[in-house]
């Protein structure tokens, strides 16, 4: 038994495929899997691999040149100098109109199974309606029509299967006066040429082609594309997720890859740091009641802000922050240069480098997911105790910067005495 070879559809958009060269010699024996042919298109160059053994017969394309998807290209029998492949006849002319071919769903495919037609002859489609299903390795999927029309022929009935790059219908962009319905047979249509497409408002001209939307969950790519994301350690269903058309082939990957370097950058820039920390709440309680008893114009937000900025860099370094209460806002620049409460609200309102939430005496008991421009500290009463959370994203501070900001500032509050010394 031989079994014809035929240029593959690598990409839905394909109607030929450069034959860039044979893997195997006329005659040669040929096992499964083994690497037949290569062919290039859309820029992309994709290896086509033997999907039955035998020995290579009757070679008819050549190296350079482009073969229409579809065509027989050689045949693979079970002995060398098999006859040539029968010709078919070409009698039959179709209404003119745009051909949609059964596609290729996968590199292992030769044929594929009609499940059923969603549009009847004659019957008016868009690019993206859903015009037939059709099953193979077990999976069913969906075709679009990929052109806007009138569905002028049907070449194929529910339950036949159909040789991959073949004809399965003719879209017409005028409505047919006598559609055609019949069974696939052993033979190669022709279809008229169609004149110049003029669109018109109830029907514009489509130049898209037919798109396999899968239903099954199973992702369509060629066996090397797929091997080698799994030796990348490549998602493709993240292809899938960004509406890349399937099947995919290896220069999807290079956009996977960009993808997921994009992706990676991103989170890396976006990642959220949380740090809690509990310190006893007395000797701040007692400092605060000190400073609110003084008539110097100390106030709580000038204490906190030392305390913050004494241990921001072990107070080694300038630094703005913004203190928040009640929906007020005070900014404080190097408050722990000038002495404990001693600083002054700024007038000039600049960047700050963090912002402070004293929430001691709100009704809030929780704070998540504060950070924003600048790292954010947050202050909750506990009872007897202190609850502080510093949030900041890890473009604003390392985990090192940040485990050593909040251990610093901890110990400051819980022993105010320390930003003295």
């Amino acid at each position: 038994m031989s079994h014809d070879v035929i240029m593959p559809a690598l990409g839905m958009a394909q109607d030929s495929g450069i034959l860039v060269s044979w893997s195997k010699q006329p005659g040669d024996a040929i096992a499964v899997g083994d690497a037949l042919f290569e062919v290039e298109t859309d820029k992309a160059t994709m290896e086509v691999e033997a999907q039955h053994s035998g020995f290579l017969n009757n070679v008819v394309a050549n190296a350079g040149d482009e073969v229409p998807v579809g065509q027989v290209i050689a045949v693979i029998a079970e002995a060398p100098n098999a006859v040539a492949p029968q010709e078919v006849s070409q009698d039959d002319v179709l209404p003119e109109g745009q051909a949609v071919i059964m596609p290729a769903l996968g590199m292992t495919q030769d044929t594929g199974l009609l499940v059923n037609w969603l549009k009847q002859p004659g019957e008016a489609v868009r690019a993206d309606d859903i015009l037939f299903e059709v099953e193979t390795d077990k999976s069913t999927m969906e075709v679009t029509a990929g052109f806007d029309g009138f569905v002028a022929a049907l070449l194929a009935q529910a339950g036949e299967d159909v040789p991959v790059g073949h004809n399965v219908a003719i879209i017409s962009l005028a409505k047919p006066d006598a559609p055609v319905q019949r069974s696939n047979r052993a033979v190669t249509y022709e279809v008229a040429p169609s004149a110049p497409a003029v669109a018109t408002p109830d029907q514009p001209k489509s130049a898209k082609k037919a798109v396999v939307v899968p239903n099954s969950g199973r992702i369509l790519a060629s066996p090397k594309a797929r091997r080698m994301a799994h030796e990348r350690g490549l998602d493709l269903q993240q292809l899938v997720q960004a509406g890349h058309v399937q099947p995919f082939h290896m220069s999807d990957l290079d956009v996977l890859e960009g993808m997921v370097s994009s992706t990676v950058a991103t989170f890396a820039a976006t990642a959220l740091r949380r740090l809690t920390a509990q310190v006893r709440a007395e000797q701040f309680s007692e400092i605060m009641s000190l400073v609110s008893a003084q008539p110097t114009g100390r106030e709580a937000g000038a204490v906190v802000a030392g305390l913050a900025a004494g241990a921001w860099e072990q107070g080694q370094q300038d630094i703005v922050i913004a203190y928040r209460q009640f929906a007020t806002t005070q900014q404080f620049t190097n408050p722990h240069h000038i002495g404990l409460g001693k600083a002054r609200a700024d007038d000039e309102v600049a960047p700050a480098q963090l912002l402070i939430y004293d929430l001691r005496n709100s009704a809030i008991t929780l704070i998540e997911n504060c950070a924003d421009g600048q790292p954010t500290l947050t202050l909750l009463s506990q009872g007897d105790f202190l609850a502080l959370t510093l949030e900041c994203r890890s473009d604003h501070m390392s985990a090192d910067a940040a485990l050593s900001f909040l251990t610093e500032f901890a110990g400051r509050m819980e022993q105010p005495l320390r930003h003295l010394l």
